[in-house]
């Protein structure tokens, strides 16, 4: 950090390194759970390194980076008020709080191996003042071989810097030198041998104030030595580390598999709609939802994206570039549909045609919005899929911001969470949890059957009672004439 570490710096002693479990919403999401309160764990100054290298020891797998908004307290702090507590940093810079996972086995909770080795906690390279910047409009971006995989605002975060100051400084004293590393947005995963990652913290409202990259390549060392709990993992872990179960390599829990999707495209959403009802599940509809093109049908497994309102300074730091609309479309995989949470406005377009041609490319099943889509015509002539709310020519940027990827979102007022099933036809989109497909597949087939049956008898003009819905009587010719195909 200009210079080496924080202690030649500042001119204090490195103090402690005290790090929040879970801070930003995306990555909270990401975990499933959002904690009502924040945690924290305690790192070794010994892991504090410049840029340069970390270790990956030959008998380990789970290298993480996580890239966090690091505060250097200034002036001790003991019992400071929330409106206090700013003034007790001195500087910002970047971090990167790095673990070995495969050391967690015996350390849960603690991360006392698997987050303090020589290394882990790289810091830099440059330090900003804490009186030129506003807490509350810090960007953090993380890239990995120049590819961005983390780029969030400290304006989401669900502790804000104040609170975790006065928080910790109710039962001890933060002292000049000691480091706060903030938490770790959406993005972390796992570093292999040779690869490169990168963290810079900047200021929102002026990107020349930076810390510069702060830059860690990843190199081979020995294996661990054979002493005390030997590095292990698991598939939970390998999920946790890098993100997902996909990313991890591991096989998904569940797969639509091409007969399934062959049955539910045979079946109305309407009848799948009253099976999900029926199991306490009313509200399953995606709500004011149509197909761009009359006929379209779509089946596929949920991938999500969600805009918020629009702010000028949100946009300016999450709209442009490589943003989260994009991010969500480039990663689509046959047969998956992009379902987006617009805030059912239906007077802004949320997709066009270049990007509808990007999801066809990538052998996506279809896109649901409950926004507006642009450049209607286009898009319904890609031959995509597309079920929106309405039509507009609004470009981004006007009413909503791109922000975050495969979380849980509500779209036309359903709750929808990435991995879902989706169909939709005519009569617009539906959800399905994916532990119910089968079941609710099988049911609605045979009422489908059902009431094919009871149209025949109408045709033939016979009355209504008992016979929709099936009473005793005629359940009974029913099954007759199902078991001689009559």
């Amino acid at each position: 950090m200009k210079g080496t570490i924080v202690s030649r710096t500042t001119g204090h002693a490195i103090g402690k390194i005290i790090a929040v479990h879970l801070s930003y919403p995306s990555r909270a999401a990401q975990r499933g759970r959002i904690p009502s309160d924040a945690s924290y764990f305690i790192k070794a100054p010994s892991s504090i390194a410049d840029p340069g290298t970390v270790e990956r020891p030959a008998n380990t797998e789970l290298l993480v980076f996580e890239g966090e908004i690091a505060l250097v307290i200034g002036t001790a702090a003991r019992r400071v008020t929330e409106d206090e507590a700013w003034s007790h940093v001195g500087w910002v810079t970047a971090g990167n709080d790095m673990g070995l996972l495969d050391l967690r086995a015996a350390d849960r909770g603690s991360n006392t191996r698997s987050k303090s080795g020589d290394g882990m906690t790289p810091l830099g390279p440059t330090l900003i003042p804490a009186e030129d910047i506003d807490p509350a409009a810090l960007h953090i971006r993380t890239t990995v071989n120049g590819e961005i995989v983390q780029d969030d605002s400290s304006a989401t975060l669900l502790f804000p810097f104040a609170h975790l100051i006065a928080d910790l400084s109710r039962v001890m004293t933060l002292e000049p030198g000691d480091v706060i590393l903030t938490g770790t947005p959406a993005g972390s995963s796992v570093l292999q041998p040779g690869q490169t990652v990168s963290v810079e913290v900047f200021s929102e409202t002026d990107p020349a104030v930076t810390t510069g990259p702060l830059t860690t390549t990843v190199v081979e060392a020995p294996a661990l030595a054979p002493i005390g709990s030997a590095p292990a993992v698991d598939d939970q872990q390998r999920i946790d580390a890098w993100g997902s179960r996909e990313a991890a390599g591991l096989p998904s829990t569940f797969s639509l598999s091409a007969e399934l999707r062959t049955r539910l495209d045979a079946v109305a959403v309407s009848t799948l709609s009253s099976q999900l009802r029926r199991r306490g599940l009313p509200d399953t509809t995606i709500d004011g939802v149509h197909p761009l093109v009359p006929g379209t049908r779509m089946v596929g497994t949920a991938r999500t994206l969600r805009y918020i309102a629009y702010r000028p300074d949100l946009f300016k730091a999450r709209g442009g570039g490589y943003n989260a609309q994009k991010r969500a479309v480039d990663a689509l995989r046959p047969g998956e549909v992009l379902v987006m949470e617009a805030r059912g406005i239906d007077t802004a377009g949320t997709l066009g045609d270049i990007l509808a041609l990007r999801a066809l490319a990538r052998g996506a099943a279809g896109i649901i919005t409950d926004g507006a889509v642009r450049d209607s015509a286009a898009v319904a002539a890609t031959g995509l899929p597309v079920h929106c709310a309405g039509t507009h020519p609004s470009v981004l940027g006007r009413v909503h911001v791109p922000w975050d990827v495969d979380v849980t979102i509500s779209c036309g007022g359903t709750a929808i969470q990435p991995g879902d099933v989706i169909v939709a036809d005519d009569d617009g989109g539906l959800v399905i949890p994916p532990e119910l497909v089968e079941e609710v597949l099988a049911d609605a087939e045979r009422q489908e059957r059902e009431e094919e049956y009871i149209a025949r008898m109408v045709q033939k003009g016979h009355e209504l009672k008992g016979l929709f819905p099936l009473g005793p009587e005629w359940r009974e010719r029913y099954e007759q004439d199902a078991a001689t195909g009559a």
